[in-house]
């Protein structure tokens, strides 16, 4: 058995997440990683995409819940992990962080950050 770490890091979008009105009528730019590991040992032997874990398949999903308005980025998190676990059951373990663009608080800050393990 071979296991690798994968990860797809930097997705970009521009969504309607959070508490605020104005949140969730203009929008802000997320980013969202996710990290997985998972045996590789038929896909490392034939090279066959058939055999792998598919990236642009985990960002089509990730892409989907994206478009999915809510409240707190743990319930994106939380949908997203939920989502990659039900349509790649190989994945032994599995992170998935959403970060938020100059969040609406009181003082500078880059970004918020939330990281589900699952």
């Amino acid at each position: 058995m071979m296991i690798a770490t994968v990860e797809l890091c930097g997705m970009e979008f521009h969504a309607y997440h959070g508490c605020l009105e104005f949140e969730r009528r203009d929008g802000n730019t997320f980013v969202v990683d996710v990290r997985f590991r998972y045996d590789v040992t038929a896909a490392a032997a034939s090279d066959d995409l058939a055999d792998a874990v598919n990236y642009a398949a985990v960002y089509d999903l990730v892409a989907a819940q994206m478009a999915v308005p809510s409240n707190l980025l743990e319930h994106v998190a939380a949908r997203i992990a939920a989502e990659l676990r039900k349509n790649f059951p190989q994945m032994l373990s599995l992170n998935v962080s959403v970060a938020k663009k100059n969040p609406p608080v009181s003082g500078p800050a880059a970004w918020s950050k939330v990281t589900v393990e699952s």
